[in-house]
């Protein structure tokens, strides 16, 4: 069973850019689609990317976060990135991995069933 763990949160002045990355532990990413979330407001976590498994991965963005946070996989490395670019104070909250032993990604958080540990980011104005 893969475990993962999402790191590289912090606090960063509004316009700046962070990398969030999760990690495998425990296993491999081969064969599995991770996801990245983040707590939403009054919501349970909201979908903002994910990227499919294998050579063809896929991505996805949600709509709130295109343009602006760019998901991107090092497999040799069992990491999976998040580039977090033009950060705004909106953007403060936890961010998680998750990931699912399927080749295709969704933004859903129902679609996985593993889950790392949140990472803050905290983006001051």
């Amino acid at each position: 069973e893969v475990q993962l763990q999402a790191f590289g949160g912090g606090l960063v002045q509004a316009g700046g850019s962070l990398r969030l990355s999760c990690a495998a532990s425990g296993g491999t990413f081969d064969g599995y689609a991770i996801g990245w979330f983040r707590e939403a407001p009054g919501k349970t976590h909201e979908g903002i990317s994910c990227i499919g498994s294998g050579g063809d991965a896929t991505t996805y963005y949600a709509e709130s976060v295109k343009g602006q946070f760019t998901i991107s996989s090092d497999y040799a490395k069992n990491t999976v990135y998040l580039q977090m670019n033009s950060l705004k104070p909106e953007d403060t909250t936890d961010y998680y991995c998750a990931a699912v032993l399927f080749p295709q990604c969704h933004l859903g958080r129902s679609w996985y069933d593993y889950w790392g540990q949140g990472t803050q980011v905290t983006v001051s104005s």
